[in-house]
């Protein structure tokens, strides 16, 4: 098995900013005109993930929504008292959302989906760089 390793910086503001980064990951996968592999994509960070949605403005509302009802913004967290950084947040919700998704590669294309993209949503509670790593194995 061959393993290619790329990589691409995003910008975020941070606060729940969901970045559709779907023709970065292709970009950098079908420059190597690979017909059949897995490509694995992994943020780096406790306070941001990857993950599949409809990039629409409807679910870019209800996402963030749906989180805060689960770890809201303005609750007391643990972390918060330890650290004085107030994204306490920002650590629940990058971990139950996860940091990485993995799609086929067949025939030559990733296979997403018609209403599916790979979104990077940054939790934190300020402005980031995030890098985003994309491992084709075949």
């Amino acid at each position: 098995m061959t393993i290619i390793c790329e990589k691409f910086t995003v910008h975020t503001k941070g606060n729940t900013d969901i970045i559709d980064v779907t023709n970065d990951v292709k970009n950098l996968v079908y420059r190597h005109s690979l017909q059949n592999a897995v490509v694995y994509v992994y943020v780096a960070g406790s306070t941001v993930s990857i993950t599949n949605i409809e990039f629409e403005p409807g679910l870019l509302v209800d996402l963030p929504e749906a989180l805060d009802k689960i770890a809201p913004v303005d609750k007391a967290y643990h972390h918060d008292e330890m650290w004085h950084d107030g994204n306490g947040y920002s650590h629940i919700r990058a971990s139950i959302v996860g940091n990485s998704t993995m799609v086929p590669l067949l025939e030559g294309a990733l296979q997403l989906g018609q209403w599916q993209q790979i979104v990077l949503v940054d939790f934190d509670n300020k402005a980031r760089t995030r890098t985003v790593h994309v491992q084709i194995l075949y």
